[in-house]
């Protein structure tokens, strides 16, 4: 009788501080689809990470209704994974005050995303936007998975929550697991239309400069019109042509035909075909997504009781692992 393989544990978590884009889409949410049928996945909407940034109450309830439904537009299982809102888990922050208490000033402000949204961020610059990623080692280190999928901009938050955890195994025995980063074998990086030297953002103040998972058709299109090419001509890859390079790379994301065959596909073309075709290819994968979305949203009672089990189950796994680093640092249980 063979024995059933356990899968390896994989935890991410994304905010619900804006609309999600077609950049978090192919960067990281296709591939959480591709996840679930090989690993134990969970995955969470970091409502607590949002409010480093002051927010808009009825504004920011809204968009953390839209977060979870749009996961589950995407295609997030909730019978093969577990999703839920990291605030309905509160061993998430109690965790965060044990890590803090092991943590150095010193490792917190070498964070570079601390000194980039103090910068953006002047009037409002307070502890938790200092802290936070002692907050998001809790996260991580809660459910002790084994691998984080992470991007560029999280990796050092990933080494900090393994830095913590070392020590804190160290000082008081084992507790956490170590994680390790996750690399998809895909997943396009996806630059700015306006600006593509910098990469897709959902906060960025122009509007043309992103594309939302949920705009609508003739939005996505007249986006990728306005697109930045250059003014030399030629549809090929290169790093003097940022802005036809990253259209060539969303094209070939949500086609799955290769760079190669995309150049070919367009050689002799002008700009305007291309933006246009590139357009109309986003808004075909997009458009499944958000008929589905529209109907879950409607449902909010069973959006509800998704995200309530999900963190009943969550809560399961973290308050054993919160318990047992309480005992270990000597509290009273």
């Amino acid at each position: 009788m063979c024995e059933e393989v356990q899968k390896k544990k994989v935890l991410s978590c994304i905010q619900p501080s804006g609309m999600l884009t077609l950049g978090n889409y192919l960067g990281a949410l296709k591939n959480w689809l591709n996840m679930q049928d090989e690993f134990d996945c969970t995955f969470a909407v970091a409502d607590l990470h949002a409010i480093t940034v002051r927010q808009d109450p009825v504004k920011f309830r809204s968009q953390i209704y839209s977060t979870c439904a749009l996961l589950l537009a995407l295609g997030l299982d909730p019978n093969k994974s577990t999703l839920f809102i990291q605030s309905h888990v509160p061993e998430h922050a109690a965790l965060s005050w044990l890590l803090s208490c092991n943590t150095q000033l010193g490792e917190m402000s070498r964070m570079t995303q601390f000194k980039d949204k103090s910068a953006k961020h002047a009037d409002n610059v307070n502890v938790g936007l200092f802290s936070y990623p002692v907050l998001m080692a809790a996260d991580i280190l809660l459910y002790k998975p084994d691998f984080v999928p992470v991007g560029a901009d999280q990796k050092q938050h990933l080494e900090i929550a393994r830095d913590i955890a070392e020590r804190f195994n160290r000082i008081y025995g084992e507790v956490f697991t170590i994680p390790e980063p996750y690399i998809a074998k895909t997943g396009a990086k996806v630059m700015s239309l306006q600006d593509p030297d910098k990469k897709m953002s959902k906060s960025d103040d122009n509007l043309n400069a992103y594309v939302a998972i949920l705009d609508d058709r003739d939005t996505i299109i007249r986006k990728f019109k306005r697109a930045v090419t250059d003014s030399e001509g030629g549809i090929y890859v290169s790093e003097d042509k940022p802005g036809v390079s990253n259209l060539i790379g969303i094209y070939s994301a949500v086609t799955g035909k290769t760079v190669k065959d995309t150049e070919s596909e367009f050689s002799g073309l002008g700009y305007g075909d291309f933006k246009l075709a590139v357009g109309e290819a986003v808004a075909d994968e997009l458009a499944p997504i958000k008929q589905r979305y529209e109907e879950i949203i409607k449902d909010k009672s069973e959006l509800e009781r998704i995200y309530k089990e999900g963190a009943a189950r969550a809560e399961k796994v973290a308050a054993k692992t919160y318990f047992k680093a309480m005992k270990k640092v000597g509290f009273v249980l």
